[in-house]
């Protein structure tokens, strides 16, 4: 049987960590949950919706991800798949089947779930992410001739391959820099379309100016950055 984990970052997600955890499909080995030094009831409710709890106080999406797979890598058994997800509860977890379907059914190495327009609810995305998300995408196409169209946060990985990627980014690139390492390494990949609703509570990022500049600083950085390699 494939073995799937779950790597939740979550910063003062209290209102909706409980509802991501219980949507996710039962075949999941293991829901991680770091929580990124929330201050309101996020580990207490993580942990009673049955999730693992770890705690990463430098606050950065990426340091989250990164303390996640640092307990992943300790188990004396790896998983088969990673998958990453929001703890805001704006992508529908029990989608999860079929995120990983291609790399079940196809051997793909890395899936990214596309929030198509026609799947959103709107309102859910807001209008620097539509933008930032065009933009990435279209350098990423000129400069490496890439087909992704969204660097949507839910996504699934073979955990052996995500361990070549090396990831190092601890905040707002993460995302990017996954699926740059990903075309640099000449893995497989593909998006498959889901279904995005407004998040409960407000973004972090998207939902403030500072967080806007700085993840649209992040993103084209790592885009430069490799496109004069």
């Amino acid at each position: 049987m494939t073995d799937i984990k779950v790597i939740i970052p979550a910063f003062n997600e209290a209102d909706s960590i409980a509802e991501v955890i219980k949507e996710l499909p039962k075949s999941v080995s293991e829901i991680i949950v770091v929580n990124n030094n929330s201050s309101d009831e996020t580990v207490r409710n993580a942990a009673n919706a049955g999730a693992t709890v770890l705690t990463e106080n430098r606050k950065g999406y990426g340091y989250a991800c990164l303390r996640g797979l640092d307990h992943v890598a300790k188990q004396s058994k790896p998983p088969d798949i990673i998958v990453f997800i929001d703890g805001d509860y704006s992508d529908y977890p029990e989608e999860l089947d079929k995120v990983v379907a291609p790399i079940l059914e196809n051997d793909i190495d890395f899936v990214v779930g596309a929030r198509r327009k026609s799947l959103r609810e709107e309102g859910s995305m807001t209008p620097q992410q539509v933008f930032g998300n065009w933009l990435a995408t279209f350098l990423m196409r000129l400069f490496f001739g890439a087909k992704f169209t969204d660097l949507g946060p839910f996504r699934a990985i073979k955990y052996e391959k995500l361990k070549e990627l090396g990831m190092e980014d601890k905040t707002y690139g993460w995302t990017v820099e996954m699926q740059l390492k990903v075309l640099r390494k000449k893995m497989t990949y593909t998006e498959v379309p889901v279904r995005y609703k407004k998040r409960i509570g407000v973004s972090k990022v998207s939902g403030t100016v500072k967080g806007s500049i700085f993840a649209g600083i992040k993103i084209l950085g790592w885009i430069f950055k490799y496109s004069v390699k």
